[in-house]
């Protein structure tokens, strides 16, 4: 059966266009020129015909058979378009103008059944960007352009990169859409205020011609404006999924339907009102909520998610400069364990570099002086010297940190509140629906049927929603303004959820800043100047404030460095042979007389001496200790236990504070704490705690002006708010409450509403004052209350 044909003209299988010729026939399937029979030959191949089942004609015209894309083989071109490339694989971000419906969407993210090369696709539908991991040796990005041509989707290439300049999401018509529900729902409402107040019996003449009106205005509301509810309610359903967007898709159809049917059969004025004004404010909802995320999007690129500042040589000194105002062609200095920031050129040092930020993959890439080292690589060696090649691109790091690589855990992910309500919502709305038409059935089926429309028009979920939208909306902002950046709004419910924290000691309950060091042994000059030359390298608060203590010395070549969590140093520097780190395991020290944290040296396997710390704790330690009659405290350290009588007062059971811990030990602590049922949040400095920010139910990493966060983590906390621990979490419960009230007045509304819907008696004045004033009293209570639970928990 030809798709689309009629007896006058022959559609185009592909795109819709007329056939003007019949020379393009494929299975039966007319098309209108040799690109569009091309393309469905290539889907058909690859077996993805059912493309073309999701929407009629998804296609776009391909007559264009122009398809010189050979500048893309261009070395330079190359460079600039990329986000990440190696000998074996590439990343790449595609704008892509023609992605408009869930076809498009379908058939992009199948790109590796098409072609093997091509390892994933991801498709970000409101900005129209395709994301593109493929095998350099067996496909080139020429290549895979030249396929996504093929297919009916050209990326828009331009040498000003606009894939990573471009701020705005594509334009969905999400605008007309509100202008048109709004223009119709006024037009309604003006002619429905004659049947509200009554009419005379001599202008009856009137009523029947301003329900007729008034369904004409609803036509464009449904089948325009409203049309996207039904096709994700359709999608969810093919899908076995039960959401929120099934009993909106529901209400609006039997508002539609019901209106007709009195309308034409003179029984009633319908509830075009009604449907208008539901249809009216879920966009302005819409539109709101894309406000208020894109607005938070935009904070979180200039607020910089990685903290706070890179190091930047000037001068031949080194000066911290926010991420946002690092410029193209400053040198910057990246230690082992810091993340790249933008797309360098290695201008100093061996580049050990780990992409499995970007890639997934924990393969130590070696770099060159002279190549180009790409942002999101993770020095794993000595310090390296790179200039700045691209302006940070903040929204690209986010990317990463969202990597599917770390967003797989071992299901100790807590369900969201509305993804338990909504399936049960829908579930009780049909049961009471179909409960109402068969009790009115047996005595009047006319009231049957419009008790069963009733409470389907009554309980739809437009405040259901909302409400968790503009919660969570308004919280992620908080946070980010009191430098607390959450990964996404399910974490907000994470938090809330959490029943136990842990925390390390060094860099996490202690700062460097305002440490007292000494030093043991008598280090000539020549070791001092060893020494500071290998913990310049490292980003670790004990290295740092070593560095610190011997003051801005000069650097010695170093010819070897490696840094072993939990252990120390090991570097080959001018000659010698350096080991600085963790005393018993190291060396096999007795440290149970060591009073204070120590970093011991040796030279050429001697010893040389040791560096003892005398810690400072972090502001609000001991606010962060009252929280022991809420939560079950646990300090986890790398360290030996000298400090333990300092810290009886802030964890009272000594049981709770656990020494000597390396990371696989934090790891499989917090792992046994949730095989016993317990919610863990863990507060890490992401260096040697990696592995347990990503077991805990929730890894919060501290930072301190260095860039040494764990992509495992789920959020990151500037250490100037170490103190207001406590006011998030209680925020982060209120926050909550918010949500469960709103839920509560949403059902309220239901309750009163289905009242009057089961007698079969729902007036449509009740539902027109019923639908919007819930939804503004929703809009107005999640607000409002959001940012008193702000103020409450003094975050405002």
């Amino acid at each position: 059966m030809i798709k689309g044909s009629t007896a006058e003209k022959t559609l185009c299988y592909h795109c819709g266009d007329d056939c003007l010729t019949q020379a393009y026939v494929v299975d039966e399937k007319h098309f209108c020129c040799q690109g569009c029979k091309s393309v469905y030959s290539v889907l058909s191949a690859s077996k993805l015909s059912n493309y073309y089942t999701y929407n009629n004609y998804p296609g776009t015209n391909r007559k264009q058979t122009d398809k010189r894309f050979d500048y893309l083989s261009d070395p330079e071109i190359l460079a600039k378009l990329v986000d990440y490339a190696d000998d074996k694989v590439a990343i790449v971000t595609l704008y892509i103008p023609q992605i408009h419906c869930s076809s498009c969407l379908w058939l992009l993210e199948q790109l590796h059944n098409l072609n093997p090369a091509i390892y994933h696709s991801r498709v970000d539908f409101l900005k129209k960007t395709l994301h593109l991991k493929f095998d350099v040796e067996k496909i080139s990005l020429q290549k895979v352009v030249e396929l996504l041509f093929d297919i009916g989707y050209e990326p828009l290439i331009s040498l000003q990169d606009v894939i990573k300049e471009q701020k705005k999401p594509a334009r969905d018509g999400l605008v007309k859409k509100i202008a048109v529900a709004g223009f119709c729902f006024g037009n309604v409402m003006l002619l429905s205020f004659p049947e509200y107040f009554g009419i005379s019996v001599s202008e009856q003449s009137f009523k029947h011609f301003f329900g007729l009106i008034n369904l004409v205005f609803t036509l464009p509301v449904v089948f325009y404006s409203g049309r996207e509810y039904f096709v994700s309610a359709w999608h969810n359903l093919r899908n076995h999924v039960l959401n929120i967007d099934f009993p909106l898709a529901l209400g609006i159809a039997v508002l539609f339907v019901r209106t007709a049917f009195e309308v034409f059969s003179h029984t009633g004025a319908g509830f075009a009102d009604t449907l208008c004004g539901l249809v009216f404010f879920l966009l302005i909802g819409k539109f709101v909520q894309r406000k208020t995320y894109h607005h938070i999007s935009f904070e979180r690129d200039y607020r910089s998610f990685f903290p706070v500042a890179v190091q930047v040589l000037e001068e031949d000194k080194e000066k911290p400069v926010p991420l946002a105002k690092l410029k193209t062609g400053q040198r910057i200095v990246i230690r082992n364990n810091e993340i790249i920031p933008a797309d360098a050129i290695l201008l100093k040092g061996d580049g050990l570099i780990d992409f499995s930020f970007v890639t997934g993959e924990s393969v130590l890439v070696n770099k060159t002086l002279g190549e180009i080292v790409y942002a999101g690589g993770r020095q794993a060696g000595r310090t390296i010297e790179l200039e700045v090649v691209k302006s940070v691109s903040q929204s690209y790091l986010t990317q990463l940190w969202n990597n599917e690589a770390f967003t797989r855990r071992h299901n100790n992910r807590t369900q969201i509140f509305s993804e338990k309500v909504s399936k049960y919502f829908t579930i009780v709305l049909l049961a009471i629906a179909v409960t109402s038409l068969v009790f009115w059935l047996p005595f009047d089926y006319r009231r049957g049927l419009a008790a069963f429309t009733a409470v389907l028009i009554v309980a739809c979920p437009c405040a259901l929603a909302l409400s968790t939208p503009f919660t969570m909306s308004a919280a992620l902002s908080i946070f980010d303004r009191n430098f607390f950046y959450l990964k996404n709004t399910r974490i907000v419910e994470q938090m809330a959820a959490v029943d136990t924290i842990a925390m390390d000691k060094t860099g996490t309950i202690t700062i460097s800043e305002d440490s007292n060091v000494k030093v043991h042994g008598d280090l000539t000059d020549r070791e001092k100047q060893l020494i500071y030359t290998a913990c310049s390298n490292s980003i670790h608060p004990l290295s740092r404030m070593i560095c610190k203590y011997l003051g801005n010395l000069k650097k010695l070549p170093v010819a070897t460095y490696a840094e072993v969590p939990g252990k120390g140093i090991f570097a080959t520097i001018d000659g010698h042979d350096l080991m600085i780190g963790n005393g018993a395991l190291l060396f096999g020290f007795d440290s149970k007389n060591e009073s204070v944290s120590c970093v011991h040296v040796a030279i050429d396997k001697k010893h040389v001496g040791y560096f003892s710390f005398y810690h400072e704790y972090r502001e609000g330690i001991k606010e962060i200790a009252l929280l022991a009659s809420s939560y079950r405290l646990y300090l986890l350290s790398g360290d030996q236990d000298h400090e333990k009588e300092n810290l009886v007062k802030f964890f009272a059971t000594p049981g709770d504070m656990r020494f000597n811990q390396s990371p696989q030990n934090k790891l499989d602590f917090i792992r046994k704490l949730q095989d016993d049922g317990q919610t863990v949040m863990m507060i890490g400095d992401g260096l040697n705690d990696s592995g347990a920010l990503k077991q805990s139910n929730l890894g919060v990493a501290i930072t301190d002006n260095v860039n040494n966060f764990s992509p495992g983590c789920d959020a990151i906390l500037d250490g100037r708010s170490f103190r207001k621990i406590p006011s998030f979490l209680r925020f982060s419960k209120n926050t909550v409450r918010v949500i469960h009230c709103s839920f509560g007045i949403s059902l309220t509304y239901n309750v009163i509403g289905l009242t009057y819907a089961v007698t079969g008696n729902l007036s449509p004045l009740i539902a027109a004052i019923l639908m919007p004033l819930s939804t503004v009293t929703i809009i107005s209570f999640t607000t409002l209350a959001t940012h008193f639970a702000a103020k409450k928990c003094n975050l405002l």
